[in-house]
């Protein structure tokens, strides 16, 4: 179901926000896991809760070039 994989980290509110948004404009499913819980990319208040400076893992099935030039700057491993 998913192509790639990737593990990011938010360093602030501003970070989550561009994410969030450029996930919103994609037309697929992407799903972010962090200690225990997981979330829609696309749901701002859940991006949130997630918190600032956690390892995230990123899962999404579908290649989008916007949302992989945002991801990008998000990628710590």
């Amino acid at each position: 179901m998913y192509e790639h994989e990737k593990v990011i980290r938010f360093t602030a509110m501003e970070d989550v926000n561009e994410f969030v948004t450029a996930a919103g404009q994609c037309d697929f499913d992407i799903d972010v896991y962090g200690s225990h819980t997981l979330v829609d990319a696309k749901s701002l208040l859940g991006m949130v809760a997630m918190g600032l400076k956690k390892d995230l893992i990123v899962r999404y099935g579908e290649n989008d070039n916007n949302f992989e030039n945002v991801i990008d700057k998000f990628v710590i491993a």
